[in-house]
């Protein structure tokens, strides 16, 4: 922290929710912000982003910090403007860079945070990509350049971006780029199928549907506040376990810290109704079940799992027709997948796509620029997809 400090406050007003802070940029570690007055002033701002993204407000972020960094070496970066807070960002001294031991500063993510866009107020992204650079300039330490990964291109940061870049000479190099699933149309949710597929494939879909209906009763059940919140998550837990990810031992019950992120991030984000739980049960047990989190005006389809014995009835893709209701949700007007890129079941049901890069931005003096430019052009020789 730096000596010279004042006072954030939260943009909703509420006095008791201030932050000491240092001057303009501040870095400092995570645990600094683990306060009830930062958390005050982080929510204000994740309610003025731009670029929202919930894997960076307090009641995820925060719990994944606990769990995936406890000796506090992931720092938040943080920039306000006269005493509101303006940007907010998990950075980490990396050791590696893929396989190779290549130093440098990298905006933070674990394996279940699925974007890596800074909290940015709306109209301050220039700002704060120039603050951040001037820190990364002066606190470069050892590291060779600046990465930030899983960052959307049709967005407000990413054209600040490169605007900052081109403007002060700094080289802003785009190393890869993807594209996932996206759910976002004017079409009502019957009218977005018949386009989305084949009559064929809504045909055989009906087909399920009825047989499955013989099996019991079958209904979806679609929450939005904290009603039976605990046991659903328990319930979500188990059914993901009992699949291939349980067999696999990537299923969110396989390991403490993710299954307590699972149980403390979902509590929280009911109690702020930030959290959608649709279920397809038969004859009241769930069979497939979907979690999506809410951040205003988008959507994010967070996690899902299935009964893999009902596989044939394909319950999976029964329940994401019925989440085609999201098109309707008022104050939505779009939903990121979090897929894989190329998923077979969501990228042929969703037709919008979301494209996601990495970038990493020179920092530092002349020498240390001219080895980031062999660097980048070695890695651009070996994988052209990051180029324009």
């Amino acid at each position: 922290m730096n000596d010279e400090s004042f006072t954030i406050r939260s943009a909703r007003g509420d006095p008791s929710a201030t932050v000491r802070h240092g001057s303009g940029f501040a870095v400092v570690p995570w645990r600094a912000w683990d306060t009830a007055g930062a958390r005050g002033a982080w929510d204000g701002l994740a309610a003025r982003v731009g670029t929202p993204n919930p894997f960076f407000e307090p009641w995820y972020l925060l719990p994944g910090l606990a769990r995936f960094d406890p000796g506090a070496r992931i720092m938040i970066a943080s920039m306000a403007r006269g005493e509101v807070l303006e940007g907010l960002v998990p950075l980490q001294r990396a050791r590696r860079y893929g396989l190779h031991p290549l130093p440098h500063l990298a905006v933070w993510l674990h394996a279940n945070a699925f974007l890596g866009a800074p909290l940015v107020a709306a109209g301050a992204e220039e700002v704060f990509w120039e603050a951040l650079f001037d820190w990364a300039d002066r606190h470069a330490g050892a590291a060779l350049f600046l990465h930030t990964a899983a960052l959307p291109l049709d967005s407000a940061l990413a054209d600040a971006l490169r605007a900052v870049g081109a403007r002060q000479g700094r080289r802003v190099a785009m190393v890869h780029r993807e594209e996932r699933a996206m759910l976002a149309s004017p079409l009502a949710p019957a009218g977005y199928l018949d386009a989305a597929l084949p009559g064929k494939k809504r045909k055989e879909l009906r087909r399920q549907h009825a047989r499955l209906a013989e099996q019991g009763t079958l209904t979806f059940t679609r929450l939005e506040d904290e009603t039976d919140i605990a046991a659903w998550i328990e319930r979500f837990l188990a059914l993901e376990a009992r699949g291939w990810k349980g067999s696999a031992g990537s299923a969110l019950a396989c390991a403490g810290e993710t299954a307590g992120l699972f149980r403390e991030a979902m509590t929280e984000a009911a109690a702020r109704g930030q959290l959608e739980r649709l279920s397809l049960d038969l004859d009241g047990r769930p069979i497939a079940m979907l979690a999506t989190l809410i951040a205003p005006p988008g959507a994010f389809s967070y996690k899902t799992a299935f009964d893999e014995s009902f596989a044939r009835f394909s319950p999976g893709v029964l329940l994401q027709l019925e989440n085609l209701k999201l098109l309707e949700r008022a104050g939505i007007d779009w939903t990121d997948s979090c897929a894989a890129p190329d998923h077979p079941m969501i990228d042929s049901l969703w037709r919008e796509r979301r494209t996601l890069a990495r970038f990493s931005i020179a920092i530092g003096g002349t020498a240390r620029r001219a080895l980031f430019d062999r660097l980048v052009s070695f890695e651009l020789s070996r994988n052209p997809q990051g180029l324009r």
